[in-house]
């Protein structure tokens, strides 16, 4: 790390001679500043790449110096550090645009990478990769993507919540990609698609030998996303054990590897997502509260396709580009298939309009598309569905069985989309079709979706 200048805010001695010995160690320029009334007037034309305040201030709080900061106009990075946090703090502090927000517990090792991670300027990374084309003119997603690019740089912990199909790693990799990681790993892992036993060393790692099959040395998805950006699919199906061990992590950032000796630092940005209401989950005991509030330091919530159905003529040209099978001819759309499109409700939110689109340029080769290629057939008023047809005699376990499968073709086979409509975990339709397939019946392996 360059020396940098970093000021701390008048404080208690204790807490300025520690950071001072610390800072000064690693060849930082280190002084004291005074919260006078007219301190942010003090510091204009001052050289300073750091400011670090901390809460035993009783004239000026640190959310009344992020505020003072903002309406100045100054630009100087800020680390917040408390004596006694709450997760509600740091949630408002990275909101009112803190670097970071630190309590006074925290070992050295994790207020110097926190201050590695704060002084790290965009322009001094390579050129950021290209992040994902989206698309869009609602208001709404507007919004979320300005939210997006604003929290980008920081580290904070990212919760995206949104409907399957909606984009949700999306925007994960649109954060990964205006952050301050870009040139490292973005490391992706859907817990649902996990099975148990494998999960914790999936994330975590494991040492040779470290349990039966464990024939070498094998790095978890955090020691591979070190530096860059870890994204939890679908945390809402990680177990309660698992998510007590991944609580440890954020809170200590380090790893222990199935079998391992000693702790692994780990510099990893996490963003998690979920279909489901994480808020009941933890109502009813089935997600961790303490975690759920780490992760959703900054909650984004995608809107489905429905809200935003100005954005769906932008959709349809860009899918339509991207999978036109001519560079010389581009497909059309009548307008009674445009209409059918904008009317459409899009269970399956983005994801099923590209799949409808991809299938119907397939189908209608050269020729105008009409409805008629699409395959979206709205469901008769008063007709009996043959799939709901002579139950009685069936017994409520083989009811249960043709209710899963039939939902299973009606969503492509996507078993995350499935297990939405079915009002279930992902984890509890892959042990149904398990049992189906043991007692012989003829099910589809089906592939997950998000």
């Amino acid at each position: 790390m360059d020396s940098a200048t970093i000021l701390i805010a008048e404080s208690d001695r204790s807490i300025t001679e520690r950071f001072g010995k610390l800072l000064s160690a690693q060849g930082h320029h280190v002084h004291q500043v005074p919260l006078s009334p007219d301190w942010v007037n003090a510091l204009q034309g001052r050289a300073c790449d750091l400011l670090i305040v901390s809460d035993p201030l009783q004239r000026v709080s640190g959310l009344d110096v992020l505020a003072s900061l903002k309406r100045s106009r100054l630009a100087i990075p800020v680390i917040l550090i408390a004596a006694k946090g709450s997760v509600q703090a740091a949630i408002a502090s990275v909101r009112m645009g803190a670097g970071d927000y630190l309590l006074t517990s925290d070992a050295d090792e994790r207020v110097l990478q926190s201050i590695l991670n704060v002084l790290k300027p965009a322009c001094s990374a390579p050129p950021a990769k290209k992040g994902p084309d989206i698309v869009t003119c609602a208001p709404a997603m507007r919004h979320l993507l300005d939210l997006a690019g604003r929290i980008a740089p920081s580290s904070a912990t990212v919760l995206i919540q949104g409907e399957s199909g909606t984009g949700k790693e999306v925007i994960a990799r649109h954060i990964h990609a205006l952050s301050c990681r870009p040139q490292h790993a973005f490391v992706a892992l859907n817990c649902a698609a996990l099975p148990e036993t494998l999960a914790e060393s999936e994330l975590f790692g494991h040492e040779r030998g470290a349990f039966t099959g464990a024939l070498q040395r094998k790095t978890g998805r955090f020691e591979q996303a070190h530096g860059g950006t870890l994204l939890l699919d679908e945390i809402s199906e990680m177990s309660l054990p698992l998510q007590a061990k991944l609580l440890r992590v954020l809170q200590e950032k380090e790893v222990d590897r199935i079998g391992g000796q000693k702790p692994i630092p780990v510099d990893v940005r996490v963003i998690a997502t979920t279909n489901r209401d994480l808020g009941e989950m933890v109502a009813q005991e089935r997600f961790r509260k303490d975690l759920f509030y780490r992760l959703r330091i900054i909650p984004l919530t995608l809107p489905p396709l429905r809200e935003r159905r100005q954005d769906i003529p932008l959709l349809v040209e860009y899918f339509l580009k991207k999978y036109s099978t001519s560079e010389n001819f581009l497909p059309q759309f009548s307008a009674p298939a445009l209409n059918t499109m904008m009317t459409w409700s899009w269970p399956g939110n983005i994801r099923e309009l590209e799949n409808t689109i991809e299938r119907a340029v397939l189908i209608a080769g050269d020729a105008v598309i009409g409805p008629e290629y699409l395959l979206l057939d709205e469901p008769v008023p008063g007709k009996v569905s043959t799939a709901g047809a002579c139950l009685v005699g069936l017994t409520v376990k083989e009811l249960e069985e043709r209710l899963i499968v039939q939902t299973l073709r009606e969503v492509n086979q996507n078993r995350t989309h499935a297990a939405e409509m079915l009002g279930i975990s992902i984890r509890t339709l892959r042990n149904k079709l398990r049992e189906y397939r043991q007692e012989g019946e003829n099910v589809t392996d089906c592939a997950d979706g998000s």
